[in-house]
């Protein structure tokens, strides 16, 4: 018989794993944008991956409000990276 909790523990870690993540990597993009240097247009990158791991989050915890969010910035860093390729 399977162990119940411990499939919980593992979705509960992935869960973890995928939040912070999206947090990190989006406060690294915003650092990157902030400092204004040849190499902060990476941070548009860091922003869309970011929106992935939250989106993906509030799909594992059923929050329509910050896959909707996400789903915004997502546009917004898509735009982000499209300007900065074509300013580049």
């Amino acid at each position: 018989m399977a162990n119940p909790s411990g499939t919980f523990k593992r979705q509960s870690h992935f869960r973890t794993i995928v939040e912070w993540s999206g947090c990190a990597t989006g406060l690294l993009g915003a650092a990157l944008l902030s400092v204004h240097t040849a190499f902060s247009g990476y941070g548009w990158i860091l922003f869309l991956l970011s929106n992935c791991f939250m989106g993906a989050y509030g799909v594992l915890i059923r929050s329509k409000g910050l896959i909707i969010l996400q789903a915004g910035f997502t546009v917004t860093s898509v735009i982000g990276i499209a300007n900065w390729l074509l300013i580049k």
